[in-house]
């Protein structure tokens, strides 16, 4: 009996000794770690700072692999993310900050990843004429820093960016439109143009669009809708050039009147609304 208890003591010495250096071991090893992803993250940032961004991009990539616990790999993400966006490697910086915010999503700054991401789409908005892709989703992502980050700096440029956005959208259907002007297909043209007075009616081209419909309106022979939308432009912009030419749709005995401007300040303003037209 006192021979087996010794055997049980040593075989529980050596157990507990064993998980003693398992616990050491493990400890330097993720000390080791931490040293290892901090030196890799710092050699990082100096390939960022010399404008390198591809090899900075693939040693914060590094990093985060090698300690994706620690506070370093969001930010190496981040940090990766923003040096692609920086010299235009879009695609590249909207697959970091779409797995940044997969990952990472309760970061303290994933607000600031969905800006980076919204100004990657909206950096690739070309004009009216192009894609409708990247205007669509910069709008999305705009709305959505709006609506669940509205006390920051992003929701204040995210809404002067929306309203340069829905100025573009606008400018799509205006665009379009008058494709279909050109050849005579006068129902989609018309469909176009209500869609610039119904959804953008904030924006600079209301005032034509609203003369448009007038003027195809009365073109199929819809005098009654030609009318109203005359109505429409004249209680809202009866100052307006396109008012005007309404008018002179509607009234084959018009006669162009000579306005007397009250002073500089309506000058000013004619001349600046004509700077969009």
């Amino acid at each position: 009996m006192k021979f087996n208890i010794n055997i049980i003591c040593f075989t529980l010495l050596i157990f507990f000794s064993g998980c003693s250096k398992e616990e050491k071991v493990s400890v330097l090893q993720k000390k080791n770690l931490d040293e290892q992803m901090v030196e890799v993250y710092q050699e990082a940032m100096k390939e960022f700072e010399r404008g390198d961004v591809i090899y900075a991009g693939k040693k914060f990539s590094e990093a985060e692999l090698l300690y994706p616990q620690s506070i370093w790999a969001p930010r190496a993400v981040l940090m990766s993310a923003y040096g692609y966006f920086s010299q235009g490697y879009y695609n590249d910086a909207i697959n970091d900050l779409e797995r940044f915010l997969v990952k990472y999503n309760y970061h303290p700054q994933t607000d600031y990843a969905y800006y980076l991401l919204a100004l990657c789409h909206y950096d690739q908005i070309v004009d009216e004429k192009k894609d409708m892709n990247q205007i669509l989703l910069a709008k999305k992502y705009f709305e959505l820093i709006i609506k669940n980050y509205p006390n920051t700096d992003y929701a204040s440029d995210s809404m002067f960016k929306l309203e340069l956005i829905i100025e573009i959208m606008a400018s799509k259907e205006m665009y379009l439109a008058k494709y279909y002007v050109q050849r005579e297909k006068w129902i989609p043209a018309i469909n176009r143009f209500k869609k610039v007075v119904n959804d953008y009616d904030t924006t600079i081209y209301i005032e034509e669009a609203l003369h448009r419909l007038v003027e195809l309106h009365y073109k199929v022979g819809l005098v009654n809708e030609a009318e109203r939308y005359a109505s429409l432009l004249g209680y809202n912009y009866q100052s307006s050039e396109w008012y005007e030419a309404s008018y002179k749709i509607l009234n084959t005995n018009y006669k162009k009147r000579n306005i007397k401007l009250k002073d500089d300040k309506e000058t000013i303003l004619k001349k600046f609304r004509q700077l969009f037209k």
